[in-house]
This record gives C-alpha cells, structure tokens and sequence, in this order.
C-alpha cells in the first residue's frame, strides 16, 4: 500500500461517520483522523484501513505537545510509529503547542510562549519526532487567548524559522488564525505574508462559537465568512493546497457535512482556475 499524495479538498473523519463512508464510498478527495483514536490496533484501525485502501488519508495528531519543556514521549511516538507504517498516510501532523509539566498532562493545545529558548526547544523536538517517524511532520498554528509579553516574533515568524532549521512542513489553520484575530488583535493576512510560500503543506478551515465576548475555537460551526475569505487569499499566495474542513462537535450528518465541503471544493477549484489564467496571462505577456 503506496503513500498518496492529498490533493485538492478533505474532510475530517470521525468516528460516527466511518460506517456511512465504507458503506457508500462518498466523492471525498480524502480524509484526515486523528492520530490518537487509532492507537493500540484492534477494529477502528482495521476500518481505518478499509478506508485507506479506498481513499487517501492523513494522520493529525493532537496529545505530542511538542512546545513541552520534557522531549516527546517515547511510548507515544513508538504508537504513532506503528500507526504511520501500518496507515501509510499521504500527511502527519501535530500542533505548535504544549500539553503536560512532569508527570501533569493537560487536555489542552496550550500556545507555545515565543521567548528565549522556545524556538531551540520546539526544533529540538521536531527532530526527534522526525528521527522517530523516518519523515518529515507538519505543525499547526493554534489558536490562543492571552497574548505573552516580551514575545521575539509572531507565530507565523517562528513557524518559517521552524521550516528552515528541520525540514519540516506547515499546516496553515485558517480558522484559529481568524480566533486570534478577533481575541489578540492579530492581522491575518499580514501573518499570511510571513510564511514562506513553500513552506504550506495543507490547510484547515472551520467554525467557531463565541462564549461572552470571546470567540472560541470549538470546529463545532460552519464556517463564517471571514474565513472564507481568508481561505481564498490563502490560495491565491500558496498555490492550490490540500484543504480540509473540520467538524469536531455538534457534528451533523454526513449528508450535511457533504454540503460544507462542496463549498471547500469549488474554493480550490476556483483557485486552480485563477492560477492558470494567471500563468496563460504572463506567457502571453512573455511573448509579445
């Protein structure tokens, strides 16, 4: 079973939903699950292969806590080992973020605060992820809260430098970097400009709710408008990417999820489109 490439748009698999998609083979360009809820073998990884052997799929990690002060556990990277060599994935990916101090570990993806000694730290644990793994990762933006003083660069900033000390890749999430907007006054595009264009792997786009007057990353909501937007400019500077919607709660039925994604889908396609007459334009230019 050959590693396949993601190309155009996806959508999150989750577990109430893996029955419908092996039994009626939805018009999906792939699926992304979470790495964790296939630890330890048994039935939901031989339905995660039934899917596989029908679509290609990408592994999202949610529990390495790669910002933590402690190196990644060894008994979680030797799960996510297996997992990969049986899976096969096109991606694997974790978050920039920190979930444990000690032996304490917290059900969080807890920002990682970009001072002194972080970037070295979270670099040093990229690699040894890698080392693990025998690949390249993606990491992932997330979405925070509190704002730390005396910060050395922005989130964006650190991701690039990330890219170019250990070769690894970026997921770009469209929804926390809109979360971060409307909470700590952060300029999306603005951040967009800082990533290098090569670095951008896949995308993620999702919905929020709001709880006073905080806007919460919950993937529980369609997604809104503005990142939507954002989706397109995305695009527009890093080329047709994987694009991925993600439902965590509130979740519906497949059937109404479908309906979501086709909208993901005609946002590549138009992308695609938009690059092409671009290209067509400048070779015309070129030869006159």
């Amino acid at each position: 079973m050959n590693q396949q490439a993601l190309i155009g748009a996806g959508l999150g698999l989750r577990g109430p939903h893996v029955a419908t998609v092996l039994g009626c083979t939805p018009r999906v360009g792939w699926w992304e699950t979470h790495s964790e809820n296939y630890f330890g073998g048994g039935e939901p990884v031989a339905a995660l292969e039934r899917v596989r052997e029908r679509y290609p799929v990408s592994l999202h990690g949610v529990g390495l806590g790669l910002g933590s002060v402690e190196a990644p556990d060894g008994d979680y990277l030797k799960q996510l080992a297996a997992l990969v060599a049986r899976i096969e994935p096109a991606l694997v990916s974790e978050h920039l973020c920190w979930n444990r101090s000690g032996s304490r570990y917290f059900n969080d993806l807890l920002p990682v605060p970009r001072v002194e000694g972080a970037l070295e730290l979270v670099a040093r644990h990229i690699d040894a992820t890698q080392n693990a793994l025998g690949r390249p990762i993606l990491i992932e933006n997330v979405s925070a809260y509190v704002a730390f003083e005396r910060e050395l660069c922005t989130e964006a900033e650190m991701l690039g430098e990330l890219v170019a000390r250990t070769g690894c890749g970026v997921l770009l999430d469209l929804n926390n970097l809109y979360v971060n907007a409307l909470n700590l006054g952060v300029d999306p595009l603005a951040e967009l400009a800082r990533l290098p264009r090569h670095c951008i792997r896949e995308m993620h786009v999702a919905g929020f709710e709001w709880l006073d007057t905080t806007a919460i990353d919950s993937h529980g909501a369609p997604v809104c408008d503005a990142v939507w937007a954002l989706l397109d400019a995305a695009l527009d500077r890093f080329g047709p990417t994987p694009v991925l919607l993600e439902r965590d709660t509130n979740l519906p039925p497949l059937d109404e999820l479908l309906q979501e994604y086709a909208q993901v889908e005609a946002r590549v396609e138009a992308a695609t489109a938009r690059m092409a007459a671009k290209a067509s334009r400048s070779a015309e230019e070129a030869t006159c």
